[in-house]
């Protein structure tokens, strides 16, 4: 096996995601949609399909099918730990991020007390906000929140050796922003955490299809992800560090499992999700061996060669994009815009043409079959810091590593031919 880098080919990475292939009315499809879910790897749809064919029975049973259900579950668990950089015990499968947190919103604040503090981010989607917010009112206890500078776009670390004291219990944020863009020092959060005693919870949603994450490294508590935003099925995939998982009362039917990561995880969970997922990692670790100079061997390292290949290409598109909208007139970019600056941000964008509202713009872009997301997409907090929450929201152009530059060059195009007319 090669262990040289091979130059990266948009036509073989292309080739790995069979919808990248369709086309409407003799048009290509381009898929700008990316920060609201990226199309599914075929690693993926294959895993899926030979979960629902070849075992498709509930597990726990003394028949063929209902074991080949236990051991694919059990290798989901283990290839999504390699994932993460945690042990098989510590991620739990669910529906999606929202349903996770809002369960584990129910564990985490059974022992909050009045004088208890929580510390929530203006930066995250509401997944991260809500679950926490509401259980901090029933609670009776205070919330305090990190901003972010609307200049910088970036979390005013500044604040928390204010924010974050002896009675704060619990700290949420995110690892890069689904409206900004920006990538936090979430290590910073985190250790600002440790220092009092308080849990942490990282929202790497938006961040784990361009980032590598590693979370014993970071040493967070809790951290979300939704495969179907890196390249696999809807689902929610979270990491719950094993002394956290081990403490807290589970809510579950009597009968289940008390270990993990069935504890965890009430009722019968998605197997071909899992599977799914599996498949999405392993799409990762492809782009490492076959881009990143990584022979099969190790997982992770092929994961992380993966990434880093992954990485070097989006970083093209960011600045590609970046300049090309620099000194168009009519628009505003909401986001780390220097092209200096540009690895420290995930390739979404949001924008405002003046004078045109922004669903308006996202119907022109699908008239070229061009699909890009308009609205807040549940950044409820940062749109209102903003002020774009009442008037439209903004248009998100989001790219992963299946996009070219010839793709982002007919975005460019097309929103200078809008910018002259707003």
């Amino acid at each position: 096996m090669s262990t040289h880098t091979t130059s990266w080919s948009d036509t073989e990475v292309r080739a790995a995601f069979p919808a990248l292939s369709l086309r409407d009315h003799d048009q290509a499809r381009v898929y700008a949609d990316a920060p609201g879910g990226t199309q599914v790897a075929a690693r993926a749809l294959t895993r899926m399909h030979a979960s629902m064919v070849n075992h498709c029975a509930n597990d726990g049973g003394a028949f063929r099918t209902s074991q080949l259900t236990d051991a694919a579950l059990q290798e989901a668990h283990r290839i999504a730990a390699v994932f993460l950089g945690a042990e098989p015990d510590e991620v739990v499968f669910g529906l999606n991020t929202t349903t996770q947190l809002f369960h584990f919103s129910r564990m985490i604040a059974r022992d909050w007390k009045a004088g208890d503090e929580i510390v929530l981010s203006r930066m995250d989607h509401d997944a991260n906000i809500a679950p926490w917010l509401i259980a901090a009112q029933e609670r009776g206890i205070q919330v305090r929140w990190l901003e972010f500078d609307v200049n910088t776009f970036q979390y005013r670390y500044d604040t928390l050796s204010s924010l974050i004291n002896a009675n704060t219990r619990f700290v949420a944020c995110n690892h890069a922003s689904n409206f900004l863009g920006t990538i936090n020092d979430v290590k910073r959060i985190i250790d600002a955490a440790k220092a009092v005693g308080a849990l942490s919870m990282v929202d790497a949603v938006q961040s784990v299809a361009h980032i590598a994450i590693d979370v014993k490294a970071l040493g967070c508590d809790l951290l979300s992800t939704s495969p179907y935003k890196y390249f696999g099925p809807h689902a929610g995939l979270l990491y719950v560090k094993r002394e956290l998982a081990d403490r807290l009362v589970p809510l579950k039917v009597r009968p289940a499992a008390d270990m993990m990561p069935y504890k965890h995880s009430p009722g019968t969970p998605s197997f071909e999700a899992q599977c799914a997922t599996q498949g999405a990692i392993e799409h990762m670790a492809w782009l490492g061996e076959r881009f990143g100079g990584c022979p099969v061997g190790s997982l992770r390292s092929q994961i992380l060669a993966g990434y880093a290949a992954a990485s070097a290409h989006e970083l093209t598109l960011t600045q590609r994009f970046l300049s090309g909208v620099a000194n168009l007139n009519n628009i505003t970019l909401y986001g780390i815009s220097d092209l200096d600056d540009a690895s420290r941000r995930v390739p979404t964008f949001s924008l405002r043409l003046r004078g045109l509202d922004s669903r308006v713009i996202a119907k022109e872009f699908a008239e070229h079959n061009i699909f890009v997301w308009d609205g807040s997409f549940y950044a409820y907090e940062i749109a209102g810091v903003l002020g774009v929450r009442d008037s439209g929201g903004v248009v998100r152009i989001g790219f992963a590593h299946y996009n070219t530059l010839a793709e982002v060059d007919q975005i460019v195009a097309l929103l200078a031919d809008m910018s002259t007319r707003a």
